[in-house]
């Protein structure tokens, strides 16, 4: 049987879950249970399992740290994330490269137990394949992954679709060196490659689109990658549509999508582009109303998260960085440090007093 824990503070949920899988039809138990990712840490310890179940939102150690530790502890299990859409922002950092599916609250019973079927699916492959080989497979994917998704981003908020295809290219010429032909790979790279979509279409106000008998599942890294690049165009051409309809600049929709997107590379060129106005006119008008520069009000807006984040023990200054968009620590470390006068580690030292 495959052993399942799931995780989360107020029990009603745990229950909601608990009774909505169809566990035993998918040759599974559930080994425990845990309310915060410490307890839950400690849990996995000795139930070693399979598959985490797991909000994000939690008191003391969150589900941040949840998966940024047990990863090391048991590398191949496969995580579902259960949170509110209210959590999406703080959720997506930790989501983007980790888990197989994410739920929204309230939980569709439809919805939990597809995604435990490919659950299933996803440990028995990793069973079956040596550990060495299969840590190694990871290892690779994510490594591209990472930088690609990273482009898909900035392509598709830029809406270049040139762009977006030439991602699409790389992915399946890189990916297709370690292992064109794995199943375990190739689902693994589809089902995260939807969630950064419907992560970008929710940052841009859309719904994204239910999954049909067209579903983009093959057998191959190549013939994933170029239906995937078709899906992806598609979106970002509903999300230049739905742009061109707002004929008049609303600055609150401006602000509201800095919020979604400060911690990515922000320019006022990018903006001007995305909102279908000049930047000489962003610029102006923005300043006009609220005092400070687009830019400003950007790197305001990264040094409040940072400094909020900071106050949460259980993130570390690096992973804070991270989430701002600051890859560079060092940076990071001057930026903060000139907008409040006092390094990130003495500010959590205060906050900690």
């Amino acid at each position: 049987m495959m052993r399942v824990i799931i995780v989360d503070d107020e029990r009603w949920n745990r229950d909601m879950i608990r009774t909505l899988g169809d566990w035993e039809s998918w040759g599974m138990e559930i080994a425990g249970e845990a309310e915060d990712g410490a307890s839950a840490l400690a849990l996995a310890e000795t139930a070693k399992p399979d598959i985490l179940i797991t909000d994000m939102k939690m008191p003391g150690t969150d589900g941040i740290w949840l998966l940024e530790q047990i990863r090391q502890l048991v590398p191949n299990i496969q995580i579902v994330v259960v949170s509110g859409y209210d959590d999406f922002k703080y959720t997506k950092h930790a989501v983007r490269q980790q888990a197989v599916e994410y739920l929204l609250k309230p939980i569709d019973p439809v919805e939990l137990n597809e995604t435990l079927g490919r659950c299933k699916t996803l440990v028995e492959q990793a069973r079956s394949q040596a550990p060495s080989r299969l840590a190694s497979l990871d290892r690779v994917a994510q490594q591209s992954l990472s930088g690609m998704k990273h482009l898909l981003r900035l392509h598709f908020n830029n809406l270049h679709e040139e762009g977006i295809r030439s991602v699409f290219a790389r992915l399946a010429q890189e990916l297709g060196r370690v292992d064109g032909e794995s199943e375990a790979l190739v689902e693994r790279v589809r089902h995260e490659l939807l969630l950064l979509l419907a992560e970008l279409l929710a940052a841009n106000g859309l719904e994204p689109e239910e999954e049909g008998a067209d579903a983009v599942r093959h057998e191959t890294i190549d013939q994933s990658s170029l239906l995937l690049a078709d899906r992806y165009c598609e979106a970002m051409h509903r999300v230049a549509q739905d742009r061109k309809h707002k004929h008049k600049l609303n600055l609150e929709e401006v602000r509201a999508y800095i919020e979604l997107h400060f911690a990515e590379p922000l320019s006022l060129e990018q903006l001007a582009r995305v909102f279908f106005v000049s930047k000489e006119y962003l610029s102006k008008l923005f300043k006009q109303t609220y005092g400070v520069t687009v830019m400003d009000y950007v790197l305001q807006r990264k040094m409040e998260q940072a400094k909020a984040w900071l106050e949460q023990e259980e993130l570390s200054i690096k992973t804070i960085a991270e989430m701002t968009g600051y890859e560079d620590m060092s940076y990071f470390y001057r930026v903060f440090k000139k907008h409040y006068g006092i390094a990130p580690g003495e500010m959590r030292k205060q906050s900690q007093s």
